[in-house]
């Protein structure tokens, strides 16, 4: 694992289309429990080099019902974006994920991890991804039928601040996923500590 983690670290393949130098970040152990597969850093997380350290990774840890020790340790929580490196801003946000970090490197990443019992694909690059043709038509159908997809993944839409909206909207997501979402996390062993 030690190896392509350092691999990951140094890769500099997307570099041309990067508005900043490479800086791959990731979070992971052959022995995570849980895999957190991402979109791609915002320039926040890109100059820490500490993954969720935003907004975004507030929200994410509330959903999960977990603190920032328990969420930084490795032993509980793999976080692997879709794309490593900050991919620079659009007119409405973010770029999307550059499309050479997932096919490149996340299967050398999941097949080094003996632990995992669950996937969390946060936004629809991850779900398009990962569920193929399984996945619905829109983000929304695709989190409001995430039963389909249990026991391995549960599909989340992204914790940004930006999605309030989307959640007052949607309310069964608050009062029905998250609460298995957090069940989920806690028949893991994974609480506070």
């Amino acid at each position: 694992m030690e190896k392509i983690l350092s691999e990951i670290r140094n890769c500099t393949v997307c570099q041309k289309f990067l508005p900043n130098l490479p800086r791959p970040i990731i979070q992971a152990s052959s022995v995570s429990k849980i895999v957190i597969i991402g979109q791609a850093p915002g320039q926040k997380v890109q100059d820490s080099g500490i993954p969720w350290d935003d907004a975004s990774g507030n929200n994410l840890r509330e959903w999960l019902g977990v603190d920032k020790q328990t969420f930084y340790n490795e032993k509980f929580f793999a976080l692997m974006p879709m794309g490593f490196c900050f991919p620079g801003t659009g007119k409405s946000g973010d770029l999307p994920p550059r499309p050479e970090c997932a096919p490149l490197w996340h299967q050398q990443v999941l097949k080094s991890m003996t632990g995992i019992k669950l996937t969390l694909l946060i936004g629809q690059y991850a779900q398009k991804y990962y569920l193929k043709n399984s996945a619905k038509e829109t983000l929304t159908e695709t989190v409001k039928n995430y039963e389909a997809y249990l026991p391995n993944f549960i599909p989340l839409p992204h914790p940004s601040p930006r999605n309030n909206i989307w959640q007052k909207k949607n309310e069964w997501f608050k009062e029905n996923l998250i609460c298995v979402l957090q069940h989920k996390v806690e028949s893991l062993g994974i609480y506070n500590r």
